[in-house]
């Protein structure tokens, strides 16, 4: 008798969230009509809840091929579609879209309709903590209120700063007879020129990376500049430790619902060097009870510390803008001098320009406004960032149900209805790689094509709305002032070495 006692109560909770499901997706029906909304193209899978285009691009992955590329790209060239819904992992309808007018309603027009997910804050967290990058609501609108003054251009505009780093960078590339360098990896330097840079801003207090894993680093080198050079003395380096932290977290996402499957004791590890670098640099800042504004510099931490006291909210932070401060910064300085060898007429017009329009021997006379100035400069960079996106793929997921204005219908000129709970894809990567709006060369490194164009929302390098990257004005100079000094001062021509499709090259 009581097993059908508990039959019959499974029977009719069953049947209760059978009628509550008919009355939600009755409501949502409504609620597109009413918006007329039509349906968007559905991706057509071969077995439930997408297992097989899981499958497939585990299988890419696998395999070593471009993610971007061999999937995400190519599903879209595949379906002529700019937009698709489509099955996820345990059977959740994701829409996926490319258009530029569906991004601007996501990231700027719509903005309070979504937020980034639990999916996000949960692959990201184990790392990063809470923060500006990990945190939604009214706990991100702390965070951005927090930091955003910090990123005033009088805090960033700090060329004396660029100049140092880009001269420790010359020093540990020697040059032979012949004037040639041996084989270098420059990824490797560009991550500890970025490195050196952010940690400068952050805490008032350069790392020296640069100099320290070379063996040059000055005699008032600390504790972090050690942990940053890799001489920890452990088994795991720093920046081993940074880049494997990230992978994992990039595989946690890629998991979607299944994130906390993504664990290892390697990541943990790489989590804690990571953190414990952090946590060494911000308590030496605390501890000395500078101002966050001294004849040396500026600090972020000190200026933070003056807003909390909370010494793991402002670890946090710092952490999630040297994850971004520094990657974002020293892949757009790789992709760069990858350009440069593959479009040989770009590198020698941009070092042309260069040698015109600055005195690279006198660097006081290199200011902000003149790198902004450098039109030619700029175009190279916004063709880099173009290609080469430091975020090509994002998400969003609504908290209400909501439209997009384009996707639905055969012709996708329609509004397209998004359920509360449905993540909303979209890629900035293959939205670059548009032609009909690019042009027909869309995939050629072409400069000139900025030219009288003006920046949209087919153009997303830096994300946008609310939630545009707080940095971008970082990036900007350090890439530009990098490019400057390399270029005018010291490289005179480029050989090269394209490593396995990585960012490294030899000069």
């Amino acid at each position: 008798m009581r097993w059908l006692e508990i039959l019959l109560v499974v029977v009719v909770l069953g049947v209760i969230r059978i009628f509550l499901d008919y009355l939600k997706e009755r409501r949502f029906q409504q609620f597109a009509a009413a918006n007329g909304c039509k349906p968007p193209h559905r991706e057509v899978t071969k077995l439930p809840w997408g297992i097989d285009r899981f499958y497939s691009m585990m299988k890419v992955i696998r395999q070593g091929g471009h993610l971007l590329d061999d999937v995400v790209v190519k599903r879209f060239q595949e379906e002529r579609v700019m937009s698709r819904e489509s099955v996820g992992l345990l059977g959740k309808m994701t829409f996926n879209t490319i258009e530029p007018k569906n991004v601007q309603a996501v990231m700027a027009l719509n903005f309070k309709d979504y937020e980034i997910g639990k999916i996000r804050n949960g692959s990201f967290m184990p790392l990063l903590g809470n923060n500006i990058f990990t945190s939604d609501g009214s706990s991100w609108e702390h965070s951005r209120a927090l930091l955003r003054p910090q990123f005033a251009r009088e805090n960033i505009n700090d060329l004396a700063s660029a100049e140092y780093n880009v001269q420790a960078l010359f020093k540990v590339i020697p040059v032979d007879a012949s004037d040639w360098t041996p084989e270098v990896d420059l990824q490797e330097l560009f991550f500890r020129l970025t490195l050196d840079g952010a940690t400068e801003f952050f805490f008032n207090d350069n790392v020296n990376s640069q100099l320290a894993a070379a063996g040059m680093a000055p005699v008032s080198s600390n504790a972090a500049t050690t942990l940053a050079a890799d001489k920890g003395g452990d088994h795991m380096g720093f920046a081993e430790a940074f880049n494997l932290a990230q992978e994992w977290m990039v595989f946690r996402f890629r998991l979607q619902g299944f994130y906390w499957a993504g664990d290892a004791p390697s990541f943990r590890r790489a989590i804690k060097k990571v953190q414990r670098f952090v946590d060494v640099a911000v308590e030496n800042v605390l501890s000395s009870g500078k101002s966050h504004k001294t004849k040396s510099g500026y600090s972020l931490v000190s200026s933070l510390s003056q807003e909390t006291q909370d010494v793991t909210e402002i670890r946090d932070e710092c952490l999630g803008l040297l994850l971004a401060g520094r990657d974002t910064t020293a892949a757009l300085l790789g992709w760069l001098f990858k350009a440069f060898i593959l479009y040989p007429h770009v590198f020698q017009k941009l070092r042309a320009v260069i040698q015109e329009e600055f005195d690279s021997r006198d660097p006081s006379g290199i200011t902000f406004a003149k790198l902004k100035g450098c039109r030619y400069l700029q175009y190279v960079i916004n063709e880099t960032l173009r290609l080469y996106t430091p975020v090509p793929l994002n998400a969003r997921v609504a908290i209400r149900n909501t439209t997009l204005p384009v996707g639905g219908g055969p012709d996708e000129t329609a509004p397209v209805a998004i359920r509360k709970g449905q993540s909303v894809f979209f890629s900035p990567y293959a939205m670059h790689r548009r032609a009909d709006i690019w042009g027909a060369d869309v995939m050629e490194f072409k400069p000139e094509r900025w030219e009288g164009r003006k920046s949209d929302w087919a153009f997303l390098p830096f994300s946008g709305g609310p939630r545009i990257c707080l940095g971008r004005k970082f990036d900007y100079p350090g890439t530009s002032y990098g490019s400057l000094l390399t270029l005018s001062r010291t490289i005179r021509a480029l050989r090269s070495k394209l490593c396995c499709g990585t960012h490294a090259a030899t000069i």
